[in-house]
C-alpha cells in the first residue's frame, strides 16, 4: 500500500471535485492507493472558524466521493482553541477524518495546542504540522521543527508528524532525535539525494512517512526520494505507506 500523507485541494482549476480528479488521475499513474486530504481552497494564514469548517467540508465532501482513496485530516486554528474542539469533535467523533493538520495560524508550542494534543492522543489520530526553517525568515507564527519537539515532550502520547521535516531536513531531523512519537515527513522541498537515508540512519525506518504536498509538488518528484533512495525494498515499502498505514490504524 502507499499512503501520502499530505496533499490538498489548493491549486489547479475548477470545483474541488475536479481538483480531488486531477490529484486522483496522476495518483493511479504512480500507484498511490490513498491520498491524506486537508485544507480547502482558502490561503488565509489566520482562518477564521467559518473559514476553517468550509475548508473541512471541503475535505469532506471528497472523502464521501472516494471513501476509498481520501483520508480527511482535520484542519485548525489553534487561536480559537474552543471553535477547535468543536471542529475536532465534529470531523473526528461525529465525522471521518483520521488525522488533524496545522498551518502557520500559530506555532504548535503555544499552550492552545496542550488541550487538542490531550485530544489527539485520546481519539488516537496524528497531527501533521508544517514546520519550515527559511533563510528568508519564517512568517511570524510559522513552526520550526524545535516547537514540534517541545509540545511532543509535553504530549508523549499524541503522535506528530513533522511535515516538510522543516525544509532543512538534516536539522530537522536531528531535532526530534530524542522525541520518539515525532515522525519525519519527505513531503516538499527539492527531490534531494540522501534525505530518506539520513532519516532512516537518524529516526529508524518506523519513524519516517512519505508525502508529496501535491499539489504543490509532484508525485512523482517526492516519490523519487524513497524509490531512489539506498534502501532495502522492505524500507521503501514501510516509508511509502507501511508506516501511515500503522498510524491511521488501517
Amino acid at each position: 500500500m502507499v499512503i501520502d500523507c499530505h496533499t490538498h485541494i489548493q491549486g489547479y482549476k475548477g470545483s474541488p471535485d475536479d481538483r480531488t480528479g486531477y490529484l486522483l488521475e496522476f495518483a493511479d499513474r504512480l500507484g498511490i492507493d490513498n491520498m491524506c486530504l486537508s485544507l480547502g481552497t482558502s490561503r488565509d494564514y489566520y482562518p477564521t472558524p467559518e473559514v476553517i469548517a468550509e475548508s473541512n467540508d471541503m475535505v469532506w465532501a471528497e472523502v464521501e466521493r472516494y471513501p476509498d482513496r481520501i483520508i480527511g485530516f482535520c484542519y485548525l486554528n489553534p487561536c480559537y482553541l474552543q471553535d477547535s474542539l468543536a471542529e475536532m469533535h465534529r470531523c473526528i467523533v461525529n465525522g471521518p477524518f483520521r488525522g488533524i493538520k496545522l498551518w502557520v495560524a500559530t506555532r504548535i508550542d503555544h499552550p492552545n495546542l496542550d488541550p487538542i494534543a490531550d485530544k489527539a492522543a485520546n481519539f488516537d489520530i496524528p497531527i501533521l504540522q508544517h514546520t519550515w526553517i527559511k533563510v528568508t525568515g519564517n512568517l511570524p507564527d510559522e513552526s520550526e521543527p524545535r516547537h514540534v519537539a517541545a509540545l511532543a515532550e509535553r504530549h508523549p502520547e499524541t503522535t506528530f508528524i513533522m511535515a516538510h521535516s522543516g525544509g532543512n531536513w538534516e536539522r530537522g531531523y536531528k531535532t526530534i532525535i530524542e522525541h520518539e512519537n515525532v515522525h519525519g515527513e519527505l513531503a516538499g522541498g527539492d527531490p534531494e539525494m540522501g534525505q530518506a537515508e539520513m532519516a532512516v540512519r537518524l529516526l529508524g525506518v518506523d519513524r519516517l512517512v512519505w508525502g508529496s504536498d501535491a499539489p504543490g509538488r509532484s508525485f512523482a518528484s517526492q516519490m523519487s526520494k524513497v524509490t531512489g533512495a539506498d534502501l532495502t525494498e522492505d524500507e521503501k515499502a514501510a516509508i511509502l505507506g507501511g508506516n501511515m498505514e500503522r498510524i491511521l490504524g488501517l
